[in-house]
Order: C-alpha cells, then sequence, then structure tokens
C-alpha cells in the first residue's frame, strides 16, 4: 500500500493538528520571501527559467481577474432625441446610459464553451497507456523500463531534432510521423491535402498533445491558405482547427473534417 494511503486514513481518523491551518498561512506568507531571495540568487539559465515560470504565472493570475471584472461602458440610448431645438451647450452632449458589460475575456470563453461540442465527432473511446505507448527495456542487462515508443500517429515541427538516445524518454518513429492530412469542407463537400501546423488537443489528454500523438477525435490546425477562405473583414485565414474522424496508425493517413 502507498504511503500517502496511510496519511488519508489516519487523518480522517483523528483530524489534523489543531494548529495546523496557522502553520499553513505562515508557510505561505514566508513563501513570498523565500521565491523572492531564489529569484536572487539564480543566475544564468536557471534564472531564465525561473523568470519565464514566473512570468507564466503572472498571466495566467491577470487572465483569472480580466475574466472576474466588470466594467462599466457608455451606450447611447436610441430614440432620445429631442424633438424641438436644443440650447448651444448641449449640442456636444448625449443621453447616455450606464451598463454593466462582461468584460469581452468572458464572453470569448462563452464561445469557446458553446462552440467545444460543435464537432463532428462529441465523444470518442478512451485509450489505455499501454496501448499508446510500450515499454522499451534499455540498460546494458535490459534491466530498465523507463523508455516508451508511441504506438500511434504523431506530428513533429520542420525543426524537429531528437534527443541523444540515451536521454530520450519518448520515441517517436519516424514512420509514424505526419506532415500533412486530408481535411473535408463540410460545406463544399471538397477534400484537400493542407499542411498540419500543430496538435491542439488529444482527447485522451494533455500529456497526448504536448507530444504530438494524433489519434481518433483529435483537434489538429491545418494550413488554410490555399484555400483562399477570407474573414467577414477581409482578412485572409491561415490557419485553421480540423478533427481527426479515423484512426491514422491503421490507415497509414489523416482524414478530418474542418471546423467551420
Amino acid at each position: 500500500m502507498p504511503q500517502g494511503e496511510h496519511i488519508e486514513l489516519h487523518r480522517k481518523r483523528y483530524g489534523r493538528r489543531l494548529d495546523h491551518f496557522e502553520k499553513k498561512r505562515k508557510k505561505d506568507a514566508r513563501q513570498v520571501h523565500l521565491r523572492s531571495k531564489q529569484a536572487q540568487k539564480a543566475l544564468g539559465i536557471k534564472g531564465k527559467m525561473l523568470a519565464k515560470e514566473r512570468y507564466k504565472e503572472k498571466v495566467t493570475l491577470k487572465k483569472t481577474l480580466a475574466m472576474a471584472k466588470e466594467r462599466d461602458t457608455e451606450k447611447k440610448v436610441p430614440g432620445q432625441d429631442p424633438a424641438g431645438a436644443v440650447p448651444a451647450y448641449l449640442l456636444d452632449r448625449e443621453q447616455v446610459q450606464r451598463a454593466k458589460v462582461l468584460s469581452n475575456t468572458i464572453k470569448q470563453k462563452r464561445k469557446e464553451k458553446a462552440g467545444k461540442w460543435e464537432v463532428p465527432l462529441p465523444k470518442v473511446r478512451p485509450m489505455a497507456e499501454d496501448e499508446m505507448f510500450k515499454v522499451l527495456h534499455s540498460g546494458k542487462r535490459r534491466k530498465k523500463s523507463w523508455k516508451r515508443m508511441i504506438t500511434k500517429a504523431t506530428f513533429v515541427g520542420e525543426n524537429f531534432t531528437r534527443k541523444p538516445p540515451k536521454f530520450e524518454r519518448f520515441i517517436r518513429p519516424s514512420g509514424l510521423r505526419f506532415k500533412k492530412a486530408n481535411v473535408t469542407h463540410p460545406e463544399l463537400n471538397c477534400t484537400f491535402q493542407l499542411d498540419i501546423l500543430g496538435v491542439k488537443k488529444n482527447p485522451n489528454g494533455q500529456m497526448y498533445t504536448s507530444l504530438g500523438v494524433i489519434t481518433k477525435g483529435t483537434i489538429i490546425e491545418t494550413d488554410v491558405s490555399e484555400l483562399g477562405l477570407v474573414t467577414p473583414g477581409g482578412k485572409v485565414v491561415w490557419g485553421k482547427y480540423a478533427q481527426v474522424t479515423n484512426n491514422p496508425e491503421n490507415d497509414g493517413c489523416i482524414n478530418a473534417v474542418l471546423l467551420v
């Protein structure tokens, strides 16, 4: 039995220390000073990594605050123009009403949520880790088993370079790497072979998304510049999302439907 379950069991039976939350509050308060000291001492690449991590945290915090924030905007009330003549000092003044409006971030989030399920395949079969990875035994006597070979189709960027074999944990075989996808436009009923720009979301989890694994139901970004699509504002659309509708590792190609 893992040690963590003993701790959970003891906690359920006897509860926490009486001063647990006070100690936790003090620890959190000290954490700020410790992080500051660490940031001042970190030099070179470690300093850069620390700064990048902190920057990401701040961005996330600002986004969260912006989502929660409501702001006042002024809206012109329609049909409030006076019938008769208006004095000179009132000419520049407009009749406005105050209205609470949610920030654009929340609206955008709502749009994304609403459109999240508007995909050709809303549900896909979850895949086990054994099905996705094959265990590779390494070391002089083949006793070490920390390496994994991905058995599904993958996408890697243009300038991708493998790590040295000694340090490579996840191996993506070059025979299962794909650069193009057969994308069907649902309104035009035409299929085009387009370049893949990246993997947006794999339904099996974030780890597979970051590894670029492409399975059935995965959302990929494709280069649609050849199709000549334009926005209502007249700008050319370069990249658009598409959902994979087949099993690429079985078919040897990626078939997808464009999300319009």
